[in-house]
């Protein structure tokens, strides 16, 4: 059988096949980004996304690091569906909605990821304490928290009045962000909202220290389902 070569900047057809060949299992790009592959957007200059590029930047790969963009890759989308990312000066930045859309061919990997990922898979790290590990469960599968667990969640982060931006209905990251949907019981009050999203809203426009969200994802009982998830966008976006 012939040996795949690994490209510089894979798509991911290619990264697959490559990674199927070397560990002996099929690969989809759904299992890609659940072992934590990278994957990136090319793009070039324009005034439409001008916010994206620094001085003298034409051409940039723009990482796809918010899970609810890599939930969208991962349901099978035949576009990838950019929201929140970081411009070519790595400062995490959220587009305006509706997002950026481009073809599913636009999807790339480095090379330099897929062989780290490849190298962390045939060697293991030992596991941490499972005392320290937080639950493990998938994004799509938490339906969000209330307003009043989310008060109580995020009590005391920073000077920002959650209680009226959340009774405004617009929300903290625009409609299609923090606030999820509405919940079965109905009423005045009754939306639920997406504890990470919100939290990076928090400190991205409202500017409450990230320390402080930290702190809430570590000690909130409420936002223990969340904490992985919180940790994997850390993560990813350096913090």
């Amino acid at each position: 059988m012939t040996s795949l070569s690994l490209p510089y900047r894979a798509t991911a057809t290619q990264a697959c096949a490559w990674l199927a060949q070397q560990t002996g299992t099929p690969w989809t790009l759904a299992r890609l980004l659940e072992q934590g592959g990278l994957p990136y957007v090319w793009l070039d200059y324009s005034e439409a996304w001008a916010e994206l590029f620094h001085d003298g930047v034409t051409r940039y790969a723009a990482p796809v690091v918010f899970i609810g963009d890599k939930e969208h890759l991962a349901s099978g989308a035949d576009d990838v569906w950019l929201r929140f990312t970081r411009d070519s000066g790595n400062l995490a930045i959220e587009l305006k909605a509706p997002g950026l859309r481009v073809p599913l061919d636009g999807l790339h990997f480095q090379e330099r990821d897929l062989l780290r990922l490849l190298k962390e898979l045939q060697h293991p790290q030992p596991a941490e304490a499972e005392l320290d590990k937080a639950p493990v469960v998938l994004p799509s599968a938490l339906k969000g928290l209330g307003r009043e667990q989310i008060l109580i969640a995020f009590a005391g982060v920073g000077k920002v009045d959650l209680d009226a931006g959340m009774a405004s209905g617009v929300g903290i990251f625009g409609d299609d962000g923090a606030r999820v949907r509405k919940n079965s019981r109905g009423g005045k009050n009754s939306h639920l909202w997406h504890p990470v999203t919100l939290a990076f809203g928090l400190h991205d426009v409202h500017r409450v220290p990230m320390a402080h969200l930290k702190k809430a994802f570590a000690t909130q009982p409420l936002l223990r389902e969340w904490k992985a998830d919180w940790l994997e966008s850390l993560r990813l976006l350096g913090e």
